[in-house]
């Protein structure tokens, strides 16, 4: 275990607004991790519910838990950035208040990516919709440029660890909405692809409290993002919405064509409440888009 004076390999950055419910299972999850050389920065965003006094206890029951906050709300993207500018580790890693980690997560995404030797990486993961009753896995390309990522997002928030060592100092966007899937597209000017784990990693929670948004308030916030991105001129932007737009349509609609188009993918990953083995038995590649 990691001692307070002593730099850890990761820096897990954790969000926090309102998730008293979840929020000890989430950490409960990165202390399960094999990979025990982390810090876990909880970065409190004005919550009102009994977050704090949860962060508290955490942090005071683990000495590799450090507890910030923000000056009243001000959206997930601030509070991710308070936590990067404190981190004190080579790898930052991202995870949301409501989600949760397989305990191999750390230990097989960090060994891939010294592997290969690429400073970007995610995974796939399982969503779960428990109002539905609904679990479906989404898979993630082996490999992805930015101009495929520029088409659909396939990085999930709570799978995506970058090096700092390679990439240096790296912020999320200022930006209301979609600051993940602007900061990884800024940190593919510096790496050629970013490295896609086909091992189910992560749980996301899709709930009523999640942070997703809806669909047309998702694409327009994507629109904006797309306007916003130095270089990006409205007939490319207007291309890459396009493709994003389209591919969302097919994925939601018609399953059965964006499978066999390679847009969505996944369905024979091991889920990882489902896969003890999962370090030993990798199962073969995927692509798909959250």
């Amino acid at each position: 275990m990691t001692a307070p004076d002593t730099a850890p390999l990761v820096s897990v950055v954790i969000p926090v607004f309102n998730a008293g419910e979840t929020l000890a299972a989430t950490v409960a999850s990165v202390q399960a991790q094999s990979l025990m050389d982390w810090e876990a920065l909880l970065v409190d965003d004005g919550s009102r519910d009994d977050s704090a006094a949860i962060m508290a206890r955490l942090a005071a029951s683990d000495p590799r838990i450090r507890c910030l906050s923000t000056e009243g709300q001000q959206g997930a993207g601030p509070a991710r950035n308070a936590g990067i500018a404190a981190a004190r580790g080579r790898f930052i890693a991202f995870l949301d208040a409501d989600d949760q980690w397989h305990p191999e997560k750390l230990k097989l995404q960090l060994a891939a990516m010294a592997e290969t030797g690429i400073p970007f990486s995610c995974t796939a993961y399982l969503r779960v919709n428990a109002a539905k009753d609904n679990r479906r896995v989404v898979g993630v390309p082996a490999r992805a440029r930015r101009a495929d990522l520029l088409k659909t997002n396939t990085v999930a928030c709570s799978t995506a660890i970058y090096d700092r060592a390679h990439f240096g100092p790296r912020a999320m966007p200022d930006l209301r909405r979609r600051q993940d899937f602007a900061l990884w597209l800024d940190l593919l000017r510096d790496t050629p692809v970013v490295l896609g784990l086909p091992l189910v990693l992560m749980t996301y929670r899709e709930d009523a409290g999640s942070l997703s948004a809806p669909k047309g308030r998702a694409a327009a916030d994507t629109w904006r993002m797309y306007r916003q991105i130095p270089g990006l001129g409205l007939p490319q932007a207007a291309w890459y919405f396009g493709h994003y737009a389209l591919r969302g349509l097919l994925r939601h609609r018609l399953p059965g064509l964006a499978r066999r188009l390679g847009w969505l993918q996944g369905a024979g990953l091991p889920a990882a409440a489902e896969a003890p083995n999962l370090a030993t038995n990798p199962a073969p590649g995927a692509s798909s888009g959250r």
